[in-house]
């Protein structure tokens, strides 16, 4: 004997969606990481720190430069520098909520593509690092490769 009024209602699931790719383990460019320590090899009291997807590069415990999770690079520059790196090349002012943040600056892929290009953008950082008090960083020495 077959009761209707138990039958499960039928659903109505929407169409699935395709599965978007998966590209990294890390959300930053992992070999730009890499060029970036070859860079800075040498340098004395580096240390690195995952931070907001991005992988960062600490010169006496302040913010040099990093490997970002939205791609290219963020470099920290003298404020005064900003306006005059944004107007002579295709770095731009990196915004936070909606506020431009002087001293901070968005660098795309393209233009850190050969290890020159790369190196103008890592020095620009650490030389502004360099030039700020030690500041004391809970952020382990990073480990030889």
């Amino acid at each position: 004997m077959w009761l209707g009024y138990l039958q499960p209602p039928k659903l109505s699931l929407p169409a699935a969606r395709p599965l978007l790719p998966y590209h990294h383990a890390m959300a930053y460019d992992e070999q730009l990481a890499e060029r970036i320590r070859e860079l800075l090899a040498d340098e004395p009291h580096l240390t690195e720190r995952k931070m907001f997807g991005d992988l960062a590069f600490l010169v006496g415990g302040n913010l040099a430069v990093s490997a970002s999770g939205r791609g290219g690079l963020m470099v920290r520059v003298h404020p005064a520098q900003s306006e005059r790196l944004v107007a002579m090349t295709k770095a731009q002012v990196v915004e936070m909520r909606g506020r431009p943040m002087r001293g901070w600056l968005r660098v795309g892929d393209e233009d850190v593509g050969t290890r020159r290009q790369l190196a103008k953008w890592v020095e620009l950082g650490t030389t502004y690092a360099r030039s700020l008090p030690v500041r004391q960083t809970s952020a382990k020495r990073r480990s030889p490769s």
